[in-house]
């Protein structure tokens, strides 16, 4: 089994890289762990303070759980991956069961800043993506999914997503065996990187 993580700002286009890697690789041969569903549980915090966390830092993520996932997974044990609702800030009581696969993807805004996890990691990707471009998704995705007013998208993105990008995001990019610009756009980037693990697959055969 080898583990690619794949990083980038908020609204660079990770998941869609994912997306397209995923639909071009064998099926029942790739999982996908999100880091999201690595946030802390919030449920002891009253929900009016919730809103004040900041979700952007590494600070925010339970690390140990997921490198002793990511452990396990390499050991060939399935594992209880945590699911996250981002409408509570909390960790919610159900998970998902997870089966080791031969190719392991993991994504969030900041899964090359940990040392241990970057240790484990044969592949570490970055997407880039202009800021603007990331703002313009950043609010789409969060009025539609998360309830948020575009007022509040972009108060929160001028107070803390453009500060933690640069101060804990951007500065990862320097781990990254590949950059990805223009984020799940770039068609000949994601080509490549697939043919890359399609070949670590067949040299396993």
């Amino acid at each position: 089994m080898f583990i690619i993580g794949i990083a980038g700002g908020t609204g660079s286009g990770k998941t869609t890289v994912v997306r397209k890697i995923m639909e071009r690789l064998p099926e029942g041969e790739v999982c996908f762990i999100s880091q999201d569903n690595y946030y802390k549980d919030s449920s002891h915090i009253p929900i009016e303070e919730r809103q004040k966390i900041n979700f952007d830092e590494p600070a925010a993520f339970d690390w140990p759980l997921l490198i002793e996932h990511l452990k396990a997974l390499k050991a060939g044990k399935a594992v209880e991956v945590p699911t996250y609702s981002y409408l509570t800030c909390t960790r919610q009581e159900e998970t998902v069961h997870m089966e080791p696969h031969d190719v392991v993807l993991i994504e969030g805004i900041l899964v090359l800043s940990d040392p241990r996890v970057r240790k484990m990691m044969d592949i570490k990707v970055f997407v880039d993506a202009d800021g603007d471009d990331r703002l313009i998704r950043v609010i789409s995705r969060d009025c539609v999914e998360r309830g948020r007013t575009p007022e509040m998208v972009i108060e929160r993105y001028q107070r803390v997503l453009k500060p933690m990008h640069m101060q804990h995001i951007e500065p990862t990019k320097r781990y990254a065996n590949i950059i990805v610009p223009e984020g799940g756009h770039n068609e000949v980037a994601i080509n490549l990187l697939t043919d890359y693990i399609k070949s670590r697959l067949n040299l396993k055969k």
